[in-house]
This record gives structure tokens, sequence and C-alpha cells, in this order.
């Protein structure tokens, strides 16, 4: 990559840079912290990385935590895995997502926007009153602090109660949407037993309804742990038997009475993509969780009280999770629970402009979806309280950002961020303060030691390598469900380079400091934000009698786009008929995600696996891509090389 200066597509003025939270925190961590009060974020950076522990106390200070028991430390061990973080604290997590309720009972903590597009506000009051009732009614059922909540629930404010509810009185909170088949979703809750399941009847999608009873009763079959079912009638049905009515739960004025428990405690439990077997479940903590949605929103994103936060997010993505924590810094969240482009492409600007949305995030595949389309929001939509338009879920193309910055406004703050579901955060993106380049991710995140090494474990500069994080971030996982040892956890992230977390990302860090991410270096499929396990495909689609075995991959394309190639070993006598291919998509949409439906089924002599018989997939992945097939593979860990020859000849055909 070159290192030298290129023009900013965008530059703050210097209005905005001494309005942003992050100078006033800067300012004031020099003063009570010894902090650099010069040298910009770059100086902040590098000390929160180089004094971990004071940064995040200042973090706490800064935000006023309220430590119900005080910490010892703020770092007990920072060994990874298992740093221990505030040890001797107490607090809770919903105690903080409500407590802007004492200054704005009567404002909108939450705006709910369905495919109508008319926002229905929450108010502050109305939330704290809800999660009151809802709380103690789960500790009349028996709820109990580490017990786990699961909701089968769109993006509607139900699912935000839920969870801060469940979080009020120490228990686990799980999701997954509605558009999950019932086998997708047991996959993930029978792991982690849940007490309690919140369910719709079913959900509105692109202009129709879809009746989810059916999955519903088989979740409660298949659930044998649960205690009780709440049903809320998204689409007007009866409650089915035995099952309690979500309005009688939340419907008495009960102040919420929440559960002091220690910085480590579960919070919720998010779901790996399930490429090599069942979804990791992911245990986040309530302090890990809190500290580091303080620090990602209330510093890197700039929300505050009059701030409007929407992101186009389903309950199934940790995005979900990261937008509920929004009301942590006292802003109003949007939650839109329908189709990204429904009636037509535009939509989800519309409903920035009829939300008056401040921080606008979305896909960079919508993007690019509007860019195809020619779409123009400014022509056609009010936007001006959108100062901030931030995209994830794949990396955002050079054409996405100066789309933005044409079509949307060219004082627009374009932030491409990267994380992962696996600390529900960013590693690199959004800083308020600094310039934006075509392409480039603006900064590593504050107390985040990022950096891209080479497989000897030397860091790099404006040259590729792994995205590693050198120093614990209190948001990664305090354990795995089910993992006593700690040895799945371990081998997920720390056993290429021991003691450092390695992320599964391709990952450049520029010699001015910003980042470009190029995209995963393993074989998650990363459709619209939703990723998923190509082991959860080959489960559903090798059911079906005519397939002997499959691979499948997802490319990211140099132009924005992403491929995904669904390739089948045929049993002998089958063949890829019409009929065949209606049945395999068809098998994918119902039982796994319509998302996840691939773009090509294609027909291939065999499926190449290493020498202990695992399908190779970031080998052929890298061939698709173009590299040589002498760079893409070890041939002696290879089963049948001849096979990869075919898979070259197909990416020179596409080429």
């Amino acid at each position: 990559m070159s290192t030298e200066n290129p023009q900013p597509l965008w530059q703050p003025d210097p209005e905005r840079i001494a309005r942003a939270r992050i100078t006033a925190f800067q300012a004031w961590a020099a003063e009570h912290h010894g902090a650099p009060a010069e040298g910009g974020y770059a100086a902040l950076h590098r000390w929160s990385v180089d004094e971990l522990e004071t940064f995040w106390e200042a973090v706490t200070q800064w935000f006023d935590v309220r430590f119900r028991t005080p910490y010892t430390r703020v770092l007990g061990d920072r060994s990874m895995p298992g740093a221990q973080w505030f040890p001797g604290a107490t607090l809770n997590y919903a105690e903080h997502a409500l407590r802007a309720t004492d200054s704005r009972a009567d404002e909108p903590a939450l705006l709910y926007v369905d495919e109508n597009h008319d926002p229905t506000p929450v108010t502050w009051a109305e939330l704290r009153r809800q999660v009151g009732s809802l709380a103690a009614e789960l500790r009349t059922l028996g709820v109990r602090p580490g017990d786990r909540v699961s909701g089968y629930l769109p993006n509607i404010p139900q699912a935000v109660v839920a969870l801060l509810a469940t979080a009020a009185v120490g228990g686990v909170w799980t999701s997954c949407a509605p558009d999950f088949g019932a086998r997708s979703v047991l996959d993930r809750f029978q792991q982690v037993e849940p007490v309690v399941l919140f369910t719709v009847d079913g959900y509105r999608y692109g202009g129709k309804e879809h009746d989810r009873r059916d999955a519903v009763a088989e979740l409660r079959r298949e659930l044998p742990t649960l205690r009780a079912v709440v049903h809320i009638p998204l689409l007007g049905t009866e409650a089915p038997d035995g099952a309690l009515d979500w309005s009688a739960l939340t419907s008495s004025d009960t102040e919420p009475v929440f559960e002091p428990v220690p910085f480590d405690h579960p919070l919720w439990v998010l779901y790996s993509s399930g490429t090599t077997g069942l979804p990791k479940a992911i245990v986040q903590s309530q302090g890990g969780i809190l500290v580091e949605h303080l620090k990602q929103l209330g510093l890197h994103c700039d929300l505050g009280p009059e701030d409007r936060f929407f992101w186009y997010t389903s309950t199934g993505w940790m995005m979900w999770n990261f937008l509920v924590s929004g009301l942590l810094t006292g802003t109003t969240i949007v939650l839109y629970d329908g189709s990204p482009g429904y009636p037509d492409t535009g939509a989800q600007w519309r409903i920035a402009e009829r939300t008056g949305a401040t921080l606008y995030g979305t896909s960079a595949a919508y993007v690019m979806a509007c860019r195809k389309a020619g779409v123009h929001p400014a022509r056609d939509f009010d936007l001006s309280t959108v100062t901030c338009v931030a995209t994830t879920g794949s990396p955002l193309p050079p054409d996405g950002f100066r789309w933005l910055h044409d079509e949307v406004r060219d004082d627009l703050w374009i932030a491409s961020v990267s994380g992962g579901t696996d600390v529900c955060s960013c590693f690199a993106g959004a800083v308020p303060t600094l310039p934006v380049h075509v392409g480039e991710l603006q900064a590593p995140g504050l107390g985040t030691d990022l950096q891209s090494w080479d497989p000897s474990g030397e860091p790099l500069t404006d040259e590729v390598g792994e995205l590693v994080v050198t120093n614990p971030m209190p948001s990664m996982p305090i354990h795995f469900w089910n993992d006593p040892d700690g040895s799945r956890y371990h081998d997920s992230y720390f056993d290429t380079y021991p003691g450092v977390w390695r992320h599964g990302d391709w990952i450049t860090i520029t010699a001015r400091g910003s980042v470009v991410i190029h995209g995963r270096s393993d074989s998650t499929l990363n459709r619209q934000g939703v990723r998923m396990g190509s082991a959860d495909i080959y489960e559903a689609v090798e059911r079906l009698p005519e397939i002997r075995e499959s691979l499948v991959l997802g490319i990211e394309q140099p132009d924005g786009g992403y491929w995904m190639p669904l390739f089948v070993h045929l049993a002998p006598g089958a063949t890829l008929d019409d009929d065949l291919l209606n049945r395999i998509k068809r098998t994918i949409r119902e039982q796994l995600s319509p998302r996840h439906v691939p773009d090509e089924v294609i027909e291939v002599p065999g499926v190449p696996h290493t020498l202990t018989g695992k399908r190779i997939e970031v080998p052929v992945k890298r061939l698709l891509q173009g590299t040589p097939l002498d760079k893409a593979v070890n041939p002696g860990s290879v089963d049948n090389l001849d096979l990869l020859a075919f898979y070259e000849e197909i990416a020179r055909k596409r080429a």
C-alpha cells in the first residue's frame, strides 16, 4: 500500500473538534490522569494502550459508572484469555441503561418504526415502568441471577424491555431473530438451556406476514428447561396453551429493582457463525459490556442525550445489542422492524428522515445497493439531522465512500467500522476528530492495541497481515458456554499467537494510523451483516438425498459485492435440474435464513479436504479471489490436489 498522504474525503472543522465529547474527555483525562493534553487522537490512543488500567479507570469516572461495591484494582490479571477486570466491584447494566429517566422522563427513549415508516415513541418513564413490571414478574417466575432468558423476537420495543428486565434481575439474555428457522434457533438455545422464552406469533417483512407459530411450538417441545413462555401477539393471534400474555406481565407500575452483580457476571450470550460444528455461545459480562459500550458510543460515536441513534439490524446480530446500549449515553434509539429495502431501496433513508436520526448505521452492502439502484438520498429526503453515516458487516468499498459523500452531503462524517460478535464492539472505526480517507477506517479504538502481524508475529505497517489485539478489552468473552476447560475459547482466538487475540480478518494499518480491512481470513459467511457458518448450510443441504457433499463460500468482490456460491457434489444418478435447485434454495431459506440462499449453485466433481478429512474452505476462497494455486494452499495438506485445479479453472473463467 502507498504511504503518501492522500487528500482526505472529509475533515472535521475546528468547531466540530472542539465540541466532540472525546476532546473534552482528553482534556479532563490530562488534568486528572496524566493523559497527553497535546498531540490529538494519536497521542490519546497511545496513552490508552500504554496505560491501560489508568485509561479504563478514567472511563468509569468520566461516565460516572455506579459501582455498588468498589473494585480492589482495575485489572487483577491481564493475561489473555482470562483477564480479570475490576475485581470486587458490583454493578448493574440495566440501571445505567435507564438512568436518563431521572432527567428526561417524558422524552422518547425508543422510537419504534415498522414498514409503515411512522415512528411510535416509548418514553423513558414508560420504558422504566415496563422494565420494572417485567423484572418483578421474572422474579416471581423464579428467574435468579445466572438463569438464561431467551427471545425469539424481531427488533421491537418488547425485545428491549425483555433484555433490560433480564439484566435487572441478573439473568442472562440471549436472542434470535424470527427469520431464523427452528433448527438454527435450537442449535443456539439448546446449548444455554433457557428457563423463559419470549416469542412472537409471527413478523412482517417485505410487505408480507410470516406466521411463526409452528416454529414456536417446535421450540417449546425441544427446550425442556423452559418454565414459562411469554406470547407477544404481533400478528394478533391468541396466546397458545400455557403461554403467558406479554401485556399482563408489563402492566403494573413497579419501580425496577436492580440486582448488584459482580463486574464479570454474564450479561448475554451471542453466537458465532458455527463454521466448525455448533455455533459458539459467546458470554460477555455486565461490567465489560457497560464500560466498553460507554467508551464506544459516548466517545467514538459521540452520542449523547440530544442524539437519535438508528442502526439497521435484527435481534440475531450483535449490532442490535450495541444499538440497545445507546441508552447508556441517554440517547434515543431507533428500532426498525422490517425489510431494509421495502417498499423501495431508499427505505432506510426515509426512516432516518422520519426519526430525525443523527447517527445512522447500516451495512456496506446496503450502501452499494443504493448506489446500484440510483437512489439519491439528499435529493429525495431531508437528512439535515444526520451528521454521521456508519457502516459495518463488511468493508465499505472506496466507491461507497464517494457515493455517500456525493449523494448524502459533502460535509458528512463517514464511519466505516469493524469489530466482531466476539467482543460486541469495534476494534477500529469512528473518531469524530479525525479526517476520513476513502476506503479506510479512521483509527483503532481507545484502549485497543490493534496491530497487523505477519505469520511469525512481527508487526507490519502498510502491509496486509492478520488482525491481532495485543492487550485485553473488557468486552472480550468471559468464556464460552459449555466450555468448562476453556479449550474452545482458547483455540478460537489464541492458538496462532499465544496470549494474543487473532480475530480472523486481513488488515492493513497505514503509516498515518488508519486501518484497512480486507475481509475474513477464515470461512465465515457474512450476508448483510448476518454471520452464519458454513456448517449450518452443510447440515441442511446434505440432508437432501441427491447431495453427497457441498462447499459454500462467501467471497468479497473488489467492487464491494459479495458472491456466495454453493458447490455441490451429487450422489450417483442425481442431476442438478430445476427441481433440485429449487429444493436446495427452499431448504436453506426455510431451515436457516433467506439471506443465506446462495447466489449460484455449481455442480463439482468433488470437494477437497485436508488429510484429516476437513473440508478446505479458505484456500478455495482464495483461489476464487485470484490467488495462484501454489500460494493459496499447502499442497501437502490436501487429499486430492487435482480437485483444486477444477476450482482454479472456475476462478479463471469468472475473471
